[in-house]
């Protein structure tokens, strides 16, 4: 099931919620040791997690989480351009129609078969959410890994400056170019959404 949470969508229920919170701690903070901040020692949730931000999640029947990310409005503080903004060689991207994608978050239950399709199936929404709004480009910052498989997903990405090494890890940013033609291109990229994950009567309100 999918749910958006944003200004003008119908509420996403508050289990759904913890449930990404939670699974953010779990990847985030057990997983990869990220020192960041956790609420009752259960949820990643920092500054960002404000009314400002969209959520866009993959869960289960139940409400359990499957997939998820958030989106930041360029236009106030996010996390490129306040925190890393020298991962940018000519200064990060910011305006009304481009958003940065921040916690890309897969549940580390779910088996390899699994989290491809929600994987597969969360890019899709993001590129689905941007053009029902007016997006017109993402940008993010990556892992080196993960970074490069972004780049192979077929839609039009580039880098925006030198990957660099930080607190030991090798972290790149990017811009992620969102048009009518972007879901054909990472179909043909097989990167291809599992309708059954996405189905929701919630759809049309995002």
């Amino acid at each position: 099931m999918l749910h958006v949470r944003h200004a003008t969508a119908l509420p996403v229920p508050d289990h759904v919620f913890r449930a990404m919170f939670a699974a953010r701690k779990s990847v985030f903070v057990d997983l990869l040791k990220w020192d960041v901040p956790v609420l009752d020692g259960r949820y990643e949730v920092d500054q960002f997690d404000d009314d400002h931000a969209v959520y866009i999640i993959l869960a289960d029947k139940q409400g359990g989480h499957l997939g998820s990310a958030r989106l930041l409005p360029t236009t106030r503080p996010h996390i490129l351009d306040g925190l890393y903004p020298f991962l940018c060689e000519d200064g990060a991207p910011t305006g009304p129609t481009t958003y940065e994608i921040t916690r890309f978050c897969l549940d580390r239950r779910l088996r390899a078969t699994e989290r491809r399709a929600v994987r597969d199936t969360l890019v899709h929404a993001l590129v689905d959410h941007a053009l029902a709004h007016g997006v017109t480009r993402y940008t993010a910052i990556a892992e080196l890994t993960w970074f490069q498989q972004i780049l192979a997903f077929g839609w039009r990405c580039m880098p925006l400056g030198l990957p660099q090494r930080i607190d030991g890890t090798m972290l790149a940013a990017l811009s992620i170019a969102i048009d009518r033609d972007t879901p054909r291109l990472l179909e043909v990229a097989g990167i291809s959404p599992d309708r059954g994950v996405a189905q929701n009567d919630e759809l049309a309100a995002a």
